[in-house]
């Protein structure tokens, strides 16, 4: 069976974000201990790909300055001042060698509950199927604002349509594009170069991308989730923190899982690089940031903060405690 590995990975971390109202670029705003583009790029890492990109374009700055800290092998390609998706990865494509031949994954900066293990599957089905586009998705009650799938009657996928450009009988379509590709790298290519703006937003949609290889008859195909929450994108604060609070439940879980004990999950935060070992107990209030360690069998007590904290085995940490990684061991 051919390498499951990508050729590339495309993470598209261009877009504005005005509706964070914040003066921080939106793929840079933190849930669970990383930024909202830390955590695509770790889910990126997982397909262990050849070559990394991040398109920018909005705030470039910042964004370079904080993908240098967490991903210094990364290139930052700019995408330029034509608009749209389809815009944004053929910016991305240009950063990459000419001859990249092989699977391209194309991924979002703001989904962060999207994992390595979906992205791993949804590759091995474009392998598999010998696909030009494979296409994640999933099947929403309501899927107002999302593009919808469009499918033959075999079940291919034809197409993928804006839903500022579906007909009625397109809207009622409730399988919707997740915004995450796998692509022949070389008919990416030859498909990028055709695309127009000819639609209501005037933008490049990359979503074109799929329509142009069903209609040179190469093998489209779409991998449904029915986790929505892989897929979630995040717009604006409602969004983050419902999403900050999905991350923190799924942590818990599998900590809890691990022989980890916590008392109140309702109200316990643990970033995801916290490390835990097994038979903590987690008292109610407690919030775990950055690099913590809690070693076996400690307690940590209610409503205690520890940020970068090395805690020792069979330790107990005083309810209110405010430890850091500078903290002295008679503060436990």
């Amino acid at each position: 069976m051919a390498s499951t590995s990508p050729a590339a990975v495309i993470v598209m971390a261009a877009g504005k974000g005005t509706r964070m109202r914040s003066s921080l670029p939106k793929v840079l705003h933190r849930i669970g201990g990383r930024s909202l583009l830390e955590h695509a790029v770790v889910a990126a890492r997982g397909l262990r790909p050849e070559h990394l990109v991040v398109v920018v374009r909005h705030e470039r700055e910042q964004v370079v300055a904080a993908l240098a800290q967490f991903a210094p092998d990364a290139t930052a390609a700019d995408q330029d001042e034509i608009p749209g998706t389809g815009r944004a990865v053929a910016c991305g494509l240009a950063a990459l060698p000419e001859e990249l031949a092989g699977p391209v994954v194309v991924t979002s900066g703001d989904v962060p509950l999207l994992d390595a293990d979906t992205l791993l599957a949804l590759v091995q089905q474009h392998v598999e199927h010998d696909d030009a586009v494979t296409v994640l998705t999933t099947v929403l009650d309501d899927p107002t604002g999302y593009g919808r799938i469009l499918r033959d009657d075999d079940g291919a996928v034809a197409g993928i349509v804006e839903q500022r450009d579906a007909t009625a009988a397109q809207l009622a379509v409730k399988e919707v594009n997740a915004g995450v590709y796998v692509f022949d790298a070389a008919h990416l290519r030859r498909a990028l170069a055709t695309l127009g703006t000819d639609n209501d937003q005037g933008e490049v949609y990359l979503t074109d991308v799929v329509a142009h290889a069903h209609r040179e008859g190469r093998a489209t195909s779409a991998r449904a989730v029915t986790d929505h929450w892989l897929v979630e994108g995040c717009n604006d604060r409602a969004q983050l923190a419902a999403l900050g609070g999905e991350l923190n439940r799924r942590t818990l879980k599998a900590w809890m899982e691990r022989g980890v004990g916590v008392v109140d999950p309702a109200g316990t935060w643990v970033d995801v690089t916290v490390e835990l070992a097994r038979d903590v107990r987690l008292e109610p209030g407690v919030l775990l940031r950055g690099t913590t360690r809690v070693g076996q069998g400690a307690v940590v007590g209610p409503y205690c903060v520890l940020t970068d904290a090395d805690i020792p085995a069979g330790a107990v940490v005083a309810p209110f405690s405010l430890l850091d990684g500078d903290a002295p061991a008679a503060r436990l």
